[in-house]
């Protein structure tokens, strides 16, 4: 197979490593890396569920207040906050390879201790522990898997990876169940073993990107022509592949007078976005409670409600590359709030698995484009930082949005009145994404 190389400056063999995934074939070795890499996905958000779910049986436990339980919810994202700096870092440092590790070890390591926690206080800070260790996958996961990846593919295979979101959504709704009567220790403790899945990311290549910007060249051209099934060997042997040579950006950047505008209303969506998510995701048991619906029959409801999330996942696939990024955001987003006002005032089971549907439906397909858009408004020299930055917005508003619907728990708010005030935050992530950039068939900076 031949590769057509682009002409640049850098001398007459020299070829950039994009050039070669332009004409690589999709093999084997992507589907495996493709499925080591989306359970790890599968992982993280296993992580970020389970303690919802045993969250009643923890205050049970520990006599805590439905504050305490908001933050102790809370404390994993918040924990994510400086992790994603650290493991940041740590990615361009040390790999994609030994960070996916370095995170799936320790994050076993601290969650399985964290299910000998004797009290409040200990069990709080192991579960932010939790966090700064499951960051790194957060970081790493999407940049090591496209980097992998033929450029055809990139784009719809980057939805289909934030789908693991629901399956990990359903596996800790089945360890919950199943196990439940042992009690929230025993769960986050079989919880833990999701760590162990570094011993398939084992086999998984490191990013020829990052490799060839560590100058291993034969071991970023040994990793190619894996990739490649073969497919692309004999003509690698004379070329000096390089990767763009971008000064490294810095988040002071992102507040100087060419991007602050972007800056101030990626906040904005990103903030409000995670919040009217995460805040009515990690109360649904409890405020199904107070529709009447039994233990058994919510956790029957949360598994409904992964299933809703698929054909979100497609159907945003589907259309972003036919109407764009914004127009499938503006309208998933806004769709999501209103199945989340028609769920705050619905009056029987039926209307709420409808609106339910609508919401999660509408939601986590915004959350599938929003993972590649996020990552494309901002040229080069300052997209990692951007991307970090939107993180933190996200994990601020999961840390802090517990503890304040735990707190309208707490005052004795009403069903309608929460769910309706969760769904405000949608509707003002709706509004901030008519600022942004579409860059939908845009050549990026």
């Amino acid at each position: 197979m031949s590769i057509e190389l682009q002409k640049n400056d850098l001398g007459p063999n020299s070829v950039p490593v994009g050039e070669v995934f332009k004409s690589m074939p999709v093999t084997r070795l992507h589907w495996k890396a493709g499925m080591a890499l989306f359970i790890s996905f599968v992982v993280q958000m296993w992580e970020s569920m389970i303690i919802i779910l045993i969250g009643d049986s923890i205050g049970a436990s520990l006599k805590l207040t439905q504050v305490q339980i908001g933050s102790l919810i809370g404390s994993s994202p918040l924990g994510m906050i400086p992790g994603c700096l650290l493991w940041g870092k740590l990615v361009d440092k040390f790999g994609r390879k030994r960070t996916t590790l370095w995170s799936l070890v320790t994050y076993a390591l601290i969650s399985l201790v964290s299910s000998f926690s004797v009290n409040f206080e200990i069990l709080w800070w192991m579960r932010f522990l939790s966090g700064v260790a499951l960051s790194g996958l957060l970081v790493v996961t999407f940049p090591y898997f496209t980097e992998l990846l033929p450029v055809k593919v990139r784009g719809k295979a980057a939805v289909y990876l934030a789908s693991g979101m629901p399956i990990g959504y359903l596996l800790a709704i089945g360890v919950t169940y199943l196990f439940g009567d042992l009690g929230w220790r025993w769960i986050l403790g079989i919880s833990s073993l999701g760590g162990l899945w570094f011993l398939a990311i084992i086999s998984i290549p490191e990013s020829p990107y990052w490799l060839v910007g560590k100058g291993r060249q034969k071991e970023a051209k040994e990793v190619i022509r894996k990739l490649s099934n073969g497919k692309i060997d004999s003509e690698l042997d004379d070329m000096e592949l390089v990767i763009a040579n971008v000064k490294e950006g810095s988040f002071l950047e992102l507040f100087k007078r060419k991007h602050v505008k972007m800056t101030v209303w990626m906040t904005i969506f990103s903030f409000c976005f995670s919040w009217g998510y995460w805040a009515l995701l990690s109360w649904l048991p409890l405020l199904l409670e107070k529709k009447g619906l039994s233990t058994p029959q919510g956790l029957g409801f949360l598994a409904i409600t992964a299933l809703f999330m698929f054909p979100g996942y497609m159907a945003s696939a589907a259309l972003t590359g036919r109407f764009g990024r914004k127009k499938v955001v503006f309208w998933f987003v806004l769709l999501a709030a209103i199945g989340g006002f028609g769920f705050a005032t619905c009056n029987s089971v039926v209307e709420m698995y409808i609106w339910n549907f609508v919401y999660y439906f509408f939601s986590l397909g915004a959350w599938g484009v929003w993972n590649t858009w996020s990552g494309e408004m901002y040229p080069t020299e300052v997209r990692g930082v951007s991307v970090a930055w939107g993180l933190t917005a996200q994990n601020i508003a999961s840390a802090v949005a517990p503890g304040i619907i735990g707190a309208m728990l707490v005052a004795n708010m009403g069903f309608v009145t929460i769910v309706s005030f969760i769904s405000m935050f949608l509707v003002i992530t709706c509004i901030s994404s008519l600022f942004l950039r579409e860059t939908e068939n845009v050549i990026l900076d």
